[in-house]
């Protein structure tokens, strides 16, 4: 029987220590919210695949759309021959858009190729160079995407320099002790000292970063960037990547705050684990770029867009957005219950919209202090109990709670149960 040690074994042989990966288990099949390795442990998956998974494993529907779609083409290149899945799909993007006004939508592979086109179309409607990001943010892995997160190690070590123009301001969490004002005393410091706003395409920022901790992006600081981008023409971005498809208890992150941007990067659960991004934006930017400008030989997948006309209408029908919501209250309230508790490791800040929760490990009770090894013992602990978890922060103090959104209450009330017993664990 093959084995995960096996496996181990053989991954660390093949593949490049850079590319990291969180448990040496292996997976044989999932269905819903449950993983099985090679050895036939079962798991119950908080993790989706890094919030790919709103849909849960294998959805039947998904599944169904992606058989149909294999017996008919698996590809032609759109910018060869067209196809109508592809066209349907982003007619109903366009009709979900965060904004008022006409929408187009141009699909890609992967969230990092989808910000990069999104930095590409903004700077074509502007005729300008510079971007401005946050600290803690993570765009991706790619030399421009790279540039604008806002995390030196592990993704930027080793790799420099980056490109040139891109900016970075603190990102407002009251934990760090950075509020909103900081953040807009520093972004006017930035116009003042470092570039002037008309060489600014634009400005782009999570909804709730992702990497960076689950910190929800407030609306007064959404707001203020807001008024910024219109006094000076600049393009706001919305990086929607892992807050996009129901999971903030909303379609889109950025609608939690009524602030309405100009462009929106979408991936991760767009297409239900199979390999899709794209950018979203008001059509007199999205058409600035000129024909052939953009594109991307296996950018908008027939298969992905099968898919990902499947995953819409299961977020429909299944009420998914509204299922996120009384998720996140459930979660809520267990993990306030975990942190009234004595025999657990310390945790604090329990936060996030819809299903997008979070929670900070620290050295004790009341205090701010990160605990980056007593999470690594959570999550080692987790896993022993049968729990995908993981971890995140620049801190790496966070655990985030990224289960599908279709998992059914006997399986949340599991997870939940196996979540307590490591957090218990981990404290001992």
């Amino acid at each position: 029987m093959t084995s995960n040690a096996t496996l181990q074994s053989r991954r660390m042989a093949a593949v490049p220590r850079g590319v990291a990966t969180a448990y040496p288990v292996f997976a044989a099949r999932a269905e819903g919210s449950e993983i099985w390795d090679v050895e036939g442990a079962r798991y119950i998956d908080f993790g989706g695949g890094i919030a790919v998974l709103n849909t849960g494993h294998r959805h039947p529907k998904v599944v169904a759309a992606v058989r149909a779609q294999l017996d008919a083409f698996t590809h032609t290149a759109f910018q060869i021959v067209a196809y109508e899945p592809y066209v349907e799909l982003c007619e109903r993007l366009n009709g979900l858009a965060p904004f008022g006004g006409e929408a187009r939508t141009i699909l890609f592979s992967t969230g990092a190729e989808a910000v990069e086109n999104a930095v590409k179309i903004a700077r074509a409607a502007t005729g300008r160079t510079d971007i401005v990001a946050f600290s803690g943010a993570f765009h991706g892995r790619t030399m421009m995407t790279m540039a604008l997160t806002g995390k030196v190690a592990p993704y930027k070590k080793k790799f420099g320099p980056m490109p040139a123009g891109v900016w970075h301001l603190p990102f407002p969490v009251p934990q760090h002790g950075v509020s909103v004002t900081d953040s807009l005393k520093a972004l006017d410091l930035l116009f003042r000292a470092d570039v002037d706003p008309v060489h600014v395409a634009a400005v782009i920022i999570e909804p709730v970063q992702g990497e960076g901790g689950f910190h929800p992006a407030p609306a007064e600081l959404l707001e203020a960037l807001r008024a910024v981008c219109d006094r000076h023409g600049i393009v706001l971005i919305a990086d929607e990547v892992q807050t996009g498809f129901a999971r903030t208890g909303k379609m889109f992150g950025i609608q939690n705050s009524g602030v309405e941007p100009d462009l929106i990067t979408i991936a991760k659960s767009l297409a239900g684990g199979f390999p899709l991004s794209g950018v979203v934006g008001r059509a007199a930017i999205m058409d600035a770029p000129e024909p052939g400008g953009l594109g991307g030989t296996y950018a908008g997948s027939p298969i992905a867009c099968a898919a990902a006309l499947a995953v819409l209408d299961v977020i429909e029908e299944e009420k998914l957005v509204e299922r996120a919501a009384l998720i996140g209250a459930r979660m809520k309230g267990d993990l306030e219950r975990f942190a009234r508790r004595n025999d657990t490791v310390a945790i604090s800040a329990i936060r996030g919209p819809g299903s997008m929760i979070a929670f900070d490990i620290v050295k004790s009770r009341g205090s701010d202090e990160p605990d980056a090894d007593a999470t690594r013992r959570v999550t080692s602990a987790a896993l022993a109990e049968g729990l995908v978890l993981l971890s995140c922060g620049v801190h790496a103090n966070t655990i985030r709670l990224l289960m599908p959104l279709t998992i059914s209450d006997g399986l949340l009330e599991e997870g939940m149960g196996k979540l307590q017993r490591a957090l218990v664990a981990a404290g001992a």
